[in-house]
C-alpha cells in the first residue's frame, strides 16, 4: 500500500538527531527506509494492514547507533575463547586456566583475552610464570589494548620464537639474558606466528596482523566456522542497539564472508572494512585499497578507507611521546618512519580514499597530523574526514591543527582511566605533570571545533554503547592533576550516531530518523534523558532495527 508503513514505533521519546526536526513521539517504516516521524495518532495512521507495532513505553527512540571502531572478527572469537577479563591476580589467573584447560581438552593452544597488565600480583607475567600454570599445552594471553601477548614456553616454540625471530620494526620479542624469549611478545609482528596456533588457525586477527589473505586459502569448512562466528558476534553487537560498524582491520577475505552473511540474510549490522597498510608492505598494495573500493560499495558491505597504526601504547612504552616517559629515556618508537608515512598519506588521499590512523602518544598525533598536512599540500585540499584513531594524549601545541587539516577524532571514552575498566595512572609513571590535562581530553578536542566520533574498540573493551556513553557524560573524578571535563548528553549521542553516520560519508541518508534515510533504530528500555548521568549504564537496548527488519529485541 502506497504510503502506508510496514513498522511503527509508537509512545517514544524520539530523538532524530535532526536539528530542523529533533523530537518526536513515533517512528514509521516503509521498505526499509523511514517514512515519517511524528505524534503517536499521527504515526499510527499510517500503519498498514499487519504491519509490525512497537510500543517503546516511553523509552528513548533513536537513530541506529554506528559504532566507529570495532574489530568484528576478534570481538566475536573473544566471546568463545578463555575470557581473563576481571582476573587480577596470579593465583585467579591459575585458576582460569587450569579450569578452560580441563573442560577444553582439545583446543590446540588456549588463548586468553582482556588479560590485564600486571597479572602476576603487580608485574606482566612470563612463559615460566605461564610453564608453572600449564607446562604441557600451548597458553598464551592477549593483553586487553590487542598489542602485548604473553605465551608459555611450549607456545613460543611451536611458533618457532623461543629464541627470537626477525620481527618488522616497532614490533619487539623481548628476550632474557640467556638468549631466550621471555614471553613478551608486542606488537602484532611479534605475535602473529603465536595466533596461527589457535582454534582459528589467526584467521580472525589476520586483517590485523598483516592485512593479508589466508594461505593456504580457507578450506569451506573453515569460511563456515568463520561465517558462523562473524554472525555471533554481529548478533551480539545488534543486541546492544548498534546497526552499523567500521571495522578497522580488514582483508578480502572478511569482505567475501560478510558479504556471504549478507546474502543469507545474517548481516545484523553493516559493515566497513578497510585495507590495511603495514609498515613493511610496498606502497604499491594500495592498489587493493583501490580494488577494495571498486568491489565493495554497498549499503551494507563496504570498504573504501585504510588503515595504519603510527605507534604502541602506553602500557608498554610504545606509544610515541614527544619527551621521555618519566624516569627513562623511552619514548617509544614509530611504526612508520616519518617519510614513508608521509608518502602513504600523500598517496591514499590522491586515491581518493579515507585514512585511520592509530595514534596514541602525542608526538604520535603530531606525525599523524604531520602526514595528513602533507597529503594536502600534495594533492590540495578535500573533503576528506580523514581519522585520527585514539589520541590518549596530545600536546597543547596541536589541539587546533585538527580542525585545521579537516581532520576527525575518532575516540573511546572507555578507554579511559576516568571510565570504569582500566586502572588510573599514578603520577610519575606514564605521564609528566603537566600532560595530565591533555590526556584523554576529549571535551579539549570538541571545543576546538574538531568532528569528535565515538567507539569502542571492541573487543578491546566490550561493545557496550551505554558504559561508552556514561565515561563521556560522567567520567570518575579522581582529583589530582586530571582535568577532567565531562560531555553533554546530546553531543555525546550525536558522536555515536549522526557524527559517524557523516564521518562515513553518510550523511542525509542515515545517522538520523528522518524521512527517506535507512531505517536503522534502536528503542531503548527507559528515557536516556532522565536517567542521572552515572546511571545510564543501566539502559538497554529493547529493540534494534537494521533497514527495517528486526536484528534484536530483548
Amino acid at each position: 500500500m502506497a504510503g502506508k508503513a510496514d513498522l511503527v514505533i509508537l509512545n517514544g521519546k524520539v530523538l532524530t538527531m535532526d536539528t530542523a526536526h529533533p523530537r518526536a513521539e513515533a517512528v514509521a517504516l516503509a521498505g526499509g527506509v523511514v517514512l515519517a516521524v511524528g505524534s503517536t495518532a499521527g504515526i499510527r495512521d499510517l500503519a498498514a494492514p499487519g504491519a509490525q507495532v512497537i510500543d517503546a513505553g516511553g523509552g528513548t527512540v533513536l537513530p541506529g547507533f554506528i559504532d566507529s571502531h570495532v574489530h568484528l572478527f576478534q570481538g566475536a572469537a573473544a566471546l568463545e575463547f578463555m575470557a581473563m577479563e576481571g582476573v587480577e591476580t596470579a593465583s585467579d589467573a591459575a585458576r582460569t586456566i587450569r579450569a578452560y584447560a580441563d573442560a577444553n581438552p582439545d583446543e590446540p593452544m588456549i588463548l586468553g583475552t582482556s588479560t590485564a597488565y600486571g597479572l602476576m600480583d603487580g608485574r606482566n607475567p612470563t612463559r615460566h610464570d605461564l610453564d608453572a600454570i600449564l607446562p604441557d599445552r600451548p597458553l598464551a594471553l592477549l593483553a586487553p589494548d590487542i598489542h602485548t601477548l604473553w605465551a608459555n614456553t611450549m607456545a613460543l616454540r611451536q611458533a618457532g620464537l623461543l629464541h627470537g625471530a626477525p620481527v618488522p620494526e616497532g614490533s619487539v620479542i623481548v628476550m632474557e639474558a640467556g638468549g631466550n624469549a621471555t614471553g613478551e611478545l608486542q606488537e602484532t609482528g611479534a605475535f602473529g606466528p603465536v595466533l596461527k596456533l589457535s582454534r582459528t588457525g589467526g584467521r580472525d586477527m589476520l586483517g590485523y596482523v598483516t592485512g593479508a589473505e589466508p594461505e593456504p586459502p580457507a578450506t569451506e569448512a573453515e569460511r563456515a566456522a568463520d561465517r558462523r562466528l562473524l554472525a555471533r558476534g554481529l548478533a551480539h553487537a545488534a543486541s546492544h542497539g548498534i546497526t552499523t560498524m567500521h571495522n578497522m582491520d580488514g582483508n578480502f577475505y572478511q569482505l567475501e564472508l560478510l558479504s556471504d552473511l549478507d546474502a543469507a540474510g545474517d548481516l545484523k549490522c553493516r559493515m566497513q572494512v578497510p585495507f590495511h597498510l603495514k609498515n613493511y608492505d610496498p606502497l604499491d598494495r594500495l592498489e587493493e585499497a583501490a580494488e577494495m573500493q571498486r568491489c565493495y560499495t554497498g549499503d551494507r558491505v563496504w570498504s573504501g578507507r585504510v588503515k595504519m597504526f603510527m605507534d604502541g601504547v602506553l602500557d608498554t612504552h610504545t606509544a610515541m611521546m614527544t619527551r621521555p616517559y618519566p624516569g627513562t629515556d623511552q619514548v617509544g618508537e614509530p611504526v612508520f618512519e616519518p617519510n614513508h608515512f608521509n608518502e602513504a598519506c600523500i598517496r591514499t588521499d590522491a586515491m581518493g580514499l579515507q585514512l585511520s590512523v592509530h595514534s596514541i602518544g602525542d608526538l604520535a598525533t603530531r606525525c599523524t597530523l604531520d602526514g595528513f598536512e602533507a597529503a594536502r599540500r600534495a594533492n590540495g585540499a578535500r573533503d576528506s574526514r580523514h581519522r585520527i584513531e585514539h589520541i590518549e594524549l596530545i600536546h597543547p601545541d596541536d589541539l587546533p591543527r585538527i580542525h585545521a587539516l579537516g581532520a576527525v577524532a575518532s575516540l573511546q571514552p572507555r578507554h579511559s582511566p576516568l571510565g570504569d575498566y582500566f586502572p588510573d595512572v599514578p603520577q610519575g609513571t606514564l605521564l609528566h605533570d603537566d600532560q595530565y590535562p591533555y590526556a584523554y581530553a576529549w571535551q579539549r578536542i570538541r571545543d576546538t571545533g574538531a568532528p569528535v566520533i565515538f567507539s569502542t574498540d571492541w573487543p578491546v573493551i566490550p561493545v557496550d554503547v551505554m558504559r561508552n556513553i556514561q565515561c563521556a557524560i560522567a567520567p570518575d573524578q579522581p582529583g589530582g592533576l586530571w582535568d577532567v571535563r565531562p560531555q553533554s548528553l546530546m553531543d555525546t549521542l550525536a558522536s555515536y550516531t549522526s557524527g559517524n553516520a557523516w564521518v562515513e560519508f553518510n550523511e542525509g541518508r542515515k545517522g538520523q530518523l528522518a524521512p527517506g534515510q535507512m531505517g536503522d533504530v534502536v528503542v531503548m528500555d527507559r528515557d536516556l534523558e532522565a536517567c542521572a548521568p552515572e546511571q545510564i549504564h543501566k539502559a538497554r537496548a529493547m529493540v534494534t532495527i537494521c533497514g527495517g527488519q528486526v536484528t534484536y529485541s530483548a
